[in-house]
């Protein structure tokens, strides 16, 4: 039975991930895609190739994507190569203290370079990325022309 997991599955946006992928057959190829839907529907993805060790587990961390979003070994690499499907947008979080970016990552059997609706993943999983911890303040900031906010840890 194939599975994806992220560890930790809920974290701050800045503190790395552990992903891996186990239950594939020994030298299988695969496509590993992570992707968001932003706060105005806009989705963002990345997606790597690999090929399964001898044990059939992929770990970006240890092993390098033979291409895709990007190639080589990066542990973090589903994450930080994600594009818009649309042009010239960015990802930017608003509400930072209400709720966290949802990121689903799933593994597809051999190379995909797009993948539509009748595509189904091997397996699946889902991360939370939290741009502000448990207990933190966010105080508005308004003084003259400057505008921002200060977070205030408990």
């Amino acid at each position: 039975m194939v599975e994806v997991i992220v560890t930790p599955q809920s974290s701050l946006a800045d503190r790395p991930v552990q992903v891996q992928v186990r239950g594939l057959s020994p030298s299988q190829l695969v496509t590993l895609r992570a992707w968001l839907t932003d706060e105005h529907g806009e989705c963002f993805q990345a997606r790597a190739f690999f090929r399964a060790d001898e044990a059939g587990e992929v770990d970006p961390g240890r092993h390098a994507a033979l291409g895709g979003s990007y190639a080589g070994v990066w542990p973090m690499g589903l994450f930080w190569f994600q594009q818009p499907d649309t042009l010239f947008r960015r990802l930017v979080k608003r509400d930072v203290a209400g709720s966290p970016f949802r990121v689903r990552l799933e593994v597809f059997d051999g190379l995909r370079l797009v993948t539509g609706p009748q595509d189904q993943p091997l397996a699946s999983c889902e991360a939370e990325r939290w741009y502000v911890g448990p207990g933190m303040q966010r105080v508005p900031i308004r003084e003259g022309r400057v505008r921002g906010a200060l977070f205030l840890p408990p």
